[in-house]
């Protein structure tokens, strides 16, 4: 096609909410004098003027790059297409205006990471400088502002309460039309490795999002702002049905310090997690096989003089449920140091509650090196453990036993046990020596609880036979 632009043509989906059996709920009569009608459009026309279109300048020099301004995801982040377009250096992106009185828009880093200008374009047509205000390279986030009167301000509402099957709506600029909006039901909730640097759990829609859909609005059917659209899976940024957004509640903590200091402060609160399950919350005696469990605490850190110790699972964070270790971490890394948090604990006695204010960083403690190999027993069968010493990389981080060989036969090695995991606690009870992990190991005959340090981070695994 000429000039080298091409249009796809798609088939819109119908939507009848009587076959489907739905309430109308908050989808309102698109006019009240007429024939009920469910239409989103009254809630569209009081959020779509909070959504700006933003265009960035100075990116590339007559190339665009996908990675610049389309949602960045596992296939393309790495190895970013490049389409050649003549006399084209601008790249376009979309951002919600979260603070009217002051001009604060939010929107990703990728939109407008590399900038030399940017230009945001309200509902109305009309068009404003901005200016970046800090920007986040973590979570992907950033907020920009502009100068302008008569602003609308979106309304933030609770990530924290989505379900999935909730029904919500993608609003952006993708390919450069402006003010479109998509329809889809969340898909998923506390997404993770996809191939982004962010440790955050995304939610997963299958609202069309595409290239220029960046920084935009997900909004629920009230018109309340869930998450900012950041990610989309597929060939070459195709859309396929598969977008992921940041949750609006960790994107208003990001916002808030960005807009504060210009950068983040993280806190930290100096323990290693991992995902529960049911095996682990039947060995350590809870009730409940979500959560983030606690298999390392660094000495001196905030978790330690909280109270929290190794096989503790942290149900909540200030009152509101944690899924897993992923959610875990985006909720604690969102705060800055000095923040007093309320953590819930679960443990075979039962539920705790502590308080941890959050630190900038944490203190290890060397530990004392020993010589000597042993041969596993019971569960441990069929492992060779060695002492700790200075020609592992785990040498100075933790203390415990090395795996020196292991066979394959043997139900170590099917928990996921390899040579080289430094065995750091049986059953809850820390082990420094290899004599110590096979004496504590005796007592199991059906679930053992083994603690390992491996690359640089701790985790538990499961030996059964």
């Amino acid at each position: 096609m000429a000039g080298g632009h091409f249009l796809y043509s798609l088939r819109s989906m119908a939507f009848v909410i009587g076959a489907l059996g739905l309430t109308l709920g908050s989808l309102e009569t698109a006019d009240a004098g007429q024939s009920v009608t469910p239409s989103l459009a009254p809630m569209l026309s009081r959020v779509i003027p909070t959504v700006v279109s933003i265009s960035v300048r100075g990116k590339s020099n007559d190339v665009q790059d996908d990675t610049l301004y389309l949602m960045p995801g596992a296939q393309n982040k790495s190895t970013p297409r490049q389409t050649a377009v003549a006399q084209i250096s601008e790249t376009a992106g979309t951002g919600v205006i979260t603070d009217a009185r002051n001009g604060y828009i939010l929107t990703n880093n990728h939109v407008i990471e590399g900038a030399t200008s940017l230009k945001v374009t309200i509902a109305n047509g009309e068009s404003y400088d901005a200016v970046a205000v800090g920007a986040d390279a973590q979570t992907d986030l950033a907020v920009i502002r502009i100068s302008a009167a008569g602003l609308s301000q979106a309304v933030l509402g609770d990530s924290a309460s989505l379900k999935v099957g909730d029904y919500v709506v993608a609003i952006g600029t993708p390919y450069g039309l402006g003010k479109s909006v998509t329809f889809g039901i969340v898909s998923a909730l506390d997404r993770s490795g996809l191939g982004l640097d962010s440790e955050e759990g995304f939610i997963q829609t299958d609202a069309s999002l595409n290239p220029g859909n960046s920084g935009g609005a997900l909004v629920d059917l009230e018109g309340k702002v869930v998450g900012i659209n950041t990610a989309i899976l597929g060939p070459s940024g195709a859309n396929i049905g598969i977008g992921f957004a940041v949750p609006i509640n960790t994107a208003s903590a990001i916002m808030r310090q960005l807009v504060s200091h210009g950068e983040i402060r993280r806190g930290q609160l100096g323990v290693q997690v991992q995902d529960s399950s049911a095996d682990f919350a039947k060995v350590l005696g809870v009730n409940t096989s979500s959560g983030a469990l606690v298999n390392e605490v660094r000495p001196q850190s905030p978790g330690a003089k909280a109270g929290i110790v190794v096989g503790d699972v942290i149900a909540a964070v200030d009152g509101l449920p944690i899924s897993g270790s992923t959610q875990l971490r985006a909720r604690i890394s969102a705060l800055p140091p000095e923040t007093a948090v309320k953590l819930t604990l679960l443990r075979r006695s039962g539920s705790v509650e502590v308080v941890a204010t959050l630190a900038a960083a944490a203190a290890t403690e060397p530990p004392a090196e020993t010589v000597d190999y042993v041969d596993g027993k019971g569960l441990l069968d069929l492992v060779t453990l060695q002492t700790l010493d200075t020609a592992s990389d785990a040498f100075g981080k933790v203390q415990g036993a090395v795996i020196s060989s292991i066979s394959d036969s043997s139900p170590a090695a099917a928990a996921g046990l390899q040579p080289g995991d430094v065995i750091t606690s049986v059953n809850q009870t820390n082990a420094t020596t290899p004599q110590m992990v096979v004496e504590l190991a005796k007592a199991s005959t059906e679930l053992l609880l083994v603690g390992i340090f491996r690359d640089g981070h701790g985790s538990f695994l499961i030996v059964k036979r």
